[in-house]
């Protein structure tokens, strides 16, 4: 069984806002971002999606998922919310708050939103109901935090260091389960 992980394409926001569960819109089409995207799966050789698309209901991500194909829409595939946070500027954040959040990353919650275990809990917590026992690949249109929690969740990875690992707009991160265990395909194909 495969997970395929496609990060949303660029959206139309001022570099450096905050917004994790903002509906932010997309930079340009959807229709184009996901033309390219097939494209791109195709050359690489990723698996077809035979139990479907899943996403979230953000439109950046679910306009995506659309174009590729119908897709079940699910809440607990949304970013982290961010509370307060939520479209501002990282530069207009007090700083204290930042290091409060940085110094206990997975239960700290200054701005009021989720922690990380709590986004973590949600979103393993759909993956163990919709992907645990699939035998298929699944396809899933998502945002930068839900893919990296999957990933450190499905490789036994620090969630911490994972955090820290780039991943582009409309990039593809592939993993296989092995017997019972999983590995890393493909990072931001």
């Amino acid at each position: 069984m495969d997970l395929v992980l496609i990060r949303h394409p660029a959206v139309a926001v001022d570099e450096g806002v905050c917004y994790g569960q903002s509906d932010v819109p997309l930079a340009r089409d959807a229709r184009a971002s996901a033309h390219e995207i097939d494209a791109r799966m195709r050359s690489l050789d990723v698996p077809a999606c035979v139990d479907g698309w899943h996403t979230s209901p953000l439109r950046r991500c679910a306009l995506l998922a659309e174009a590729l194909g119908a897709a079940r829409i699910d809440a607990r595939l949304s970013e982290l919310h961010f509370g307060a946070w939520e479209g501002r500027a990282w530069n207009d954040i007090d700083r204290a708050l930042i290091d409060a959040w940085a110094a206990d990353i997975e239960h700290a919650r200054p701005h009021g939103g989720e922690s990380l275990a709590q986004f973590g809990e949600r979103v393993t917590g759909w993956f163990d109901e919709t992907c645990a026992t699939a035998s298929n690949a699944v396809h899933v249109v998502a945002h930068a935090g839900v893919v990296r929690v999957l990933v450190a969740y499905l490789l036994r990875v620090d969630r911490a260091s994972v955090l820290q690992w780039p991943i582009a707009f409309g990039g593809i991160v592939q993993l296989r389960r092995f017997g019972t265990g999983w590995g890393l395909v493909r990072w931001n194909g």
